[in-house]
């Protein structure tokens, strides 16, 4: 039966994979990141600027100039071929991080409900059932897709940051991690995690592979490597608007809560030093019971918290937490990691909008997977749990529901009642004079006569247009109106919107926001006299 059970998983996973492949084939802006991977290379073998390069799509390459020799190898084939490579590359990558991440799943459950007899036979069986369950599960997540979907180096990073993390000692142990560093700065903090766990010899042969793969690339490449050490790598604004929801940190949270930009920096340094030093000294412990698997992953967690932007396709880690969390001990570690699991595949923010009723609940659903990733770094699994040498009684598995529920009802009570500010809402963004002849932002009209016919002599006249994750407002200002201010969420400063000038006679103006389920629009004379008040008009967007 469990084999049977198997390979229907593995079958699942088939079909998740070649559905997924087609899906990104059939997109115009297919595997957009390895595009540029592949556009900066031969820029540079052509003797122009690594850095220097922009994408159709604005994109730049980010990553350090060793990364650029490694990837050297796709500017040497066709790019049709390089795409079908990568394609399989990606799957066959889950399919590698599922084999160890399954075996710790396994484990943990033979630990906690040994076998009758210490049947061998049955403890493979299992091992092979979570392999293929793992499998199938992560290549239906958002981070796996959308590694797929862009075309993305995050997979392998993480593949070889595990593999190494949790590798039996050798001679070797250290050096994969020190590589991934060399191609993304992040799993640098393994070096930390291996320092505190006294595999001194790891940390060295990390730190050291890590100098020689920049040194090799100071010497095949000395231009961009001077260029990137000495200013590009600090450029984070190079990488997009770290702002936006898909970047799930810290970071980008305390930039969603609109943070005074005097103070963000300390706050997010004190909160990154506190997360890593917690999850690095849950990892030791976790090791140290016989978890290498979990205290890997859980280093992994913390990379995705504390790194300044962590995109979706960063956070395979936090899909592999979630499902060890699944299989240990306990319903509340269950429920909690079927809870996160769920915001791995879904986007909450967009699917609980219409219930999610108040700003701060709106607030946790689109920010839980930077909030998991924090909780998984502070909680750690529970490593008592996880070592247990015996199943929980029914009984307490029974008295565990009600703590779930209470806990989970304090957590929304909790952020029902936060009365986030207009930063908060991170999709906002008001349109100046450059944007006009785009008619997605100007739809209301165009040109001088259609605008003016347009006017109604009300103060505001605006139109909206509902889009899957934003609402979009166009509309004109009469003359006596002098500012116009957007509230996008109760508390908090408002958001003054540009009025254009873009025709003779008349002012139009455009942004976009969220939701306007909260939002407030309040049109001011010169005197500070408040002309108008929209929140009805705008509420009524929300259903468009």
């Amino acid at each position: 039966m469990r084999d049977r059970r198997a390979a229907l998983l593995w079958v699942g996973f088939a079909v998740a994979a070649l559905v997924s492949v087609a899906l990104v084939l059939r997109r115009p802006d297919r595997l957009s990141d390895l595009h540029i991977y592949h556009g900066a290379l031969t820029d540079l073998r052509a003797g122009r600027p690594l850095y220097g390069y922009v994408a159709p799509n604005g994109g730049p390459f980010t990553y350090p100039p060793f990364a650029a020799l490694v990837l050297w190898p796709i500017t040497t084939v066709p790019l049709g071929v390089v795409e079908a490579l990568w394609l399989a590359a990606t799957c066959a990558a889950v399919i590698a991080l599922a084999v160890p991440v399954g075996r710790a799943l396994a484990a943990g459950r033979r630990t906690a409900t040994p076998f009758p007899g210490g049947s061998e036979g049955r403890a493979t069986t299992s091992a092979a059932v979570s392999i293929a369950a793992v499998a199938a599960v992560l290549m239906v997540t958002a981070p796996v897709q959308s590694n797929l979907r862009f075309g993305q180096v995050s997979i392998f990073i993480v593949l070889m940051a595990l593999l190494d993390g949790m590798a039996p000692p050798s001679r070797t142990r250290g050096l994969l991690v020190g590589v991934a560093a060399a191609i993304k700065l992040t799993p640098l903090l393994f070096v930390l995690y291996f320092l505190v766990c006294g595999r001194y010899r790891d940390a060295a042969r990390a730190l050291a592979t890590f100098v020689a793969c920049g040194a090799l690339a100071l010497a095949i490449l000395p231009a961009e490597s001077l260029t990137y050490w000495a200013g590009t790598v600090t450029e984070t604004s190079r990488i997009g608007n770290l702002a936006s929801l898909g970047n799930q940190s810290v970071h980008g949270m305390l930039l969603r809560l609109g943070l005074d930009s005097g103070a963000l920096p300390l706050v997010w340094v004190a909160l990154v030093l506190v997360i890593c030093a917690l999850a690095v000294l849950r990892a030791r412990a976790l090791s140290r019971l016989g978890r290498p698997g979990h205290a890997a992953v859980l280093v992994g967690c913390a990379t995705v918290a504390a790194s300044p932007v962590s995109w979706t396709h960063h956070q395979v880690w936090t899909v592999l937490a979630a499902m060890l969390l699944v299989g240990s001990v306990g319903v509340t570690r269950k429920v909690a990691g079927a809870l996160l699991l769920a915001s791995m595949v879904l986007s909450l923010g967009a699917v609980l909008a219409p219930v999610s009723m108040r700003p701060g609940v709106q607030f946790l659903f689109e920010n839980a997977r930077a909030v998991g990733a924090v909780a998984l770094c502070v909680a750690g699994f529970g490593a008592v749990a996880l070592t247990a040498n015996r199943a929980q009684p029914a009984r307490s598995l029974r008295r565990g529901w009600p703590r779930v529920a209470v806990a989970s009802l304090g957590a929304l009570a909790f952020f029902a009642v936060q009365p986030l500010p207009a930063g908060a809402d991170p999709t906002f963004k008001a349109y100046g004079l450059p944007d006009v002849v785009n008619s997605r932002y100007f739809f209301v009209c165009r040109g001088q006569v259609e605008c003016a016919r347009y006017s109604t002599g009300a103060p505001v006249t605006f139109g909206t247009r509902s889009e899957k994750t934003k609402v979009r407002v166009n509309g004109v200002v009469s003359e006596q109106v002098a500012r116009l201010d957007y509230h996008s969420a109760p508390g908090g400063p408002p958001r003054t919107i540009p009025l254009l000038a873009a025709y003779p006679g008349v002012r139009t103006f455009s942004f976009r926001s969220a939701t306007m389920a909260h939002g407030r629009l309040i049109a001011y004379a010169a005197d500070g006299r408040a002309l108008a008040r929209y929140d009805d008009e705008l509420a009524a967007a929300v259903g468009t």
